[in-house]
């Protein structure tokens, strides 16, 4: 018994000593045990140094404006040494602004985006990304995949934004909902080096 408890001591310690400071995760230890959102996390603070997730993971980013709860659910593709603008995403058409199922968003009350009155429910976002500007698009039918049954006759908004440059690559596909005051949110995504970023506002009653 005793000399089991020297060995099992001795191999703590040298399973304690291999490791390093910051716990590298694709150095011995398998990506599955930490879950896509983990994993995801890492990947963006740097304690990952190469991407090698498979798959394009579902992620959902919400925020609250006092009664109103946005919620938006999407799947998130890697870069992975691709050409993304103007390769694997092509300008000038439509696309799903991530992978597989259409992203979604929703609104739990009326909002008003660029001076638009929306209705409360679920919408697929859609874009059109472009070498200088991007469309967005609102469409009523959320439940699809990618674009493949994509009307504009369905469409409940379209807007423009311009897309921003960023100095530090982004390697996964995401989005951020944060509140800019009591009333407004900003909805912003990013990916590989662009970024563009929408307001949300509460429908305000007279």
């Amino acid at each position: 018994m005793k000399q089991l408890f020297i060995l099992t001591g001795c191999a703590f310690l040298f399973a304690c000593a291999t490791g390093n400071e910051e716990g590298n995760l694709h150095a011995g230890h398998k990506i599955e045990s930490l879950g896509a959102e983990s994993y995801i996390d890492s990947l963006e603070k740097g304690l990952i140094t190469k991407d090698t997730l498979k798959g394009s993971p579902l992620r959902v980013t919400m925020v609250n404006l006092e009664q109103q709860h946005i919620h938006l659910a999407y799947s998130s593709p890697g870069v992975k040494n691709r050409v993304v603008w103007g390769g694997l995403v092509p300008y000038q058409q439509v696309w799903v602004t991530g992978a597989h199922k259409a992203t979604t968003i929703s609104f739990t009350s009326p909002v008003v985006i660029q001076g638009k009155q929306i209705p409360e429910g679920m919408y697929a976002l859609f874009t059109i990304p472009d070498s200088s500007s991007w469309t967005v698009i609102l469409n009523k039918r959320y439940d699809q995949h990618l674009a493949d049954e994509y009307q504009e006759s369905e469409d409940v908004w379209r807007g423009q934004v311009t897309p921003v440059q960023l100095e530090k690559p982004v390697e996964r596909l995401r989005y951020k909902l944060t509140k800019k005051d009591k009333q407004t949110a900003v909805l912003t995504f990013e990916w590989e080096r662009k970024q563009v970023q929408l307001e949300i506002a509460n429908e305000t009653k007279p």
